[in-house]
């Protein structure tokens, strides 16, 4: 029987865990690739451990997926695991390795051309050379989903922001570019514009508390995006009914955009 998974890249917290928890509740498998500190697995644990409580499986890498043997690597193992006729019908892309520096600083201190790289290569160009892997390994579904996570970033200038919003520009116009070119499989491919959310890579921001503040004052619902509002928006997008949305950028964020 046909089975379908959801690959999570940047699973472990935030957007991505949320997704593979709300995932994992409507009988998708899950498979995660994250990258955190052995001292910190213990915890994570707790966190998989929810995602069988729903009766499913769920298969963790902690590995480096933006690396180009790394990901060579993972596509074999998840080759490997697996069963005959199953396929990736989900790829979540949650990756949130950066630079937050700013660009006018003392020269030790400013954004760097590297940082820039590293940001770009990691939050915007894994997600298309992930999908071009799966692809070439006959892995996604015949009706694949993929999911992405942009902010408001892409079009505002925040301080120390420089190096994301590039990545987050650069992410919306290769899902644009993947929904168009690899319409002809069926995969789908849209971007969610979350709302400001409380995660750990929001707390590296600098000044995150000013921006908490403002946005609270700002959103016309008066508090603040969750991991799980996104999630359930995520999950909208798998659904048979959501087959006709390509190639789009879904705001997701209570109406704080609209001033």
């Amino acid at each position: 029987m046909k089975k379908d998974w959801a690959l999570i890249l940047g699973g472990s917290s935030g957007l991505g865990l949320a997704t593979a928890k709300k995932l994992a509740r409507h009988g998708f498998d899950i498979i995660i690739i994250h990258r955190d500190r052995r001292a910190d697995v213990k915890e994570l644990n707790k966190e998989f451990d929810e995602i069988t409580s729903h009766g499913v499986q769920c298969k963790t890498f902690n590995a480096d997926a933006v690396q180009s043997e790394k990901r060579k690597e993972l596509i074999h193992e998840i080759q490997a695991l697996l069963p005959k006729e199953h396929k990736i019908g989900v790829l979540v892309h949650s990756i949130a390795k950066g630079s937050l520096k700013p660009m006018h600083a003392n020269k030790s201190l400013a954004l760097s051309d590297q940082d820039l790289k590293i940001t770009f290569e990691a939050m915007a160009l894994s997600l298309y050379e992930w999908t071009k892997a799966l692809v070439y390994a006959d892995l996604f579904s015949e009706d694949a989903r993929i999911i992405s996570f942009t902010s408001e970033g892409n079009t505002r200038a925040l301080p120390s922001y420089g190096a994301v919003s590039v990545a987050k520009v650069a992410l919306e116009a290769l899902t644009r570019n993947i929904a168009l070119e690899f319409a002809s499989m069926g995969i789908k491919a849209n971007c969610i514009q979350a709302g400001v959310t409380e995660t750990k890579s929001f707390a590296m921001i600098p000044g995150y508390q000013k921006i908490k503040s403002h946005t609270l004052e700002r959103n016309p619902n008066k508090r603040l995006t969750t991991p799980e509002d996104v999630a359930n928006v995520a999950y909208l997008l798998t659904l048979d009914e959501a087959k006709w949305i390509t190639g789009t950028v879904i705001k997701v964020d209570g109406g704080e955009s609209l001033r």
